[in-house]
């Protein structure tokens, strides 16, 4: 069983950061891909980027791509997303999703397992 708990969420005026994490409670996180997706109220979850077991590769929705960067900390069982120039309509509830086994796949389908989510506001 996978436990995922995110954490880093906020209020942020536009053209701030924030660093989301993601703690992992499973034996192997090594074996675990990791992905972060977000969701506003009336709409359905939307792919943000997602990185391999090994953090060799990484994807990104064309909408964040070069404002953020995920990573992850095999050690401390996190997987991390920094979001640069924030923008109002990267406003959502931001969730953290891990599948077992590799790739970097941006469809809901693909994850077996989900944080909460963490709240992230980008005022104008």
């Amino acid at each position: 069983q996978v436990q995922l708990v995110e954490s880093g969420g906020g209020l942020v005026q536009a053209g701030g950061s924030l660093r989301l994490s993601c703690a992992a409670s499973v034996r192997t996180f090594s074996g675990l891909a990791m992905g972060w997706f977000r969701q506003i109220p009336g709409k359905e979850r939307e792919f943000v980027a997602a990185i391999d077991w090994r953090g060799d590769s990484t994807n990104y929705a064309y909408s964040v791509k070069g404002r953020c960067t995920i990573s992850r900390d095999n050690v401390k069982n996190t997987v991390y997303l920094q979001m640069n120039s924030l923008k109002p309509e990267d406003t959502a509830v931001y969730y953290c999703a891990a599948r077992e086994g590799s790739g970097v796949h941006s469809n809901v389908g693909a994850y077996a397992y989900w944080g909460q989510g963490t709240q992230v506001t980008v005022s104008s």
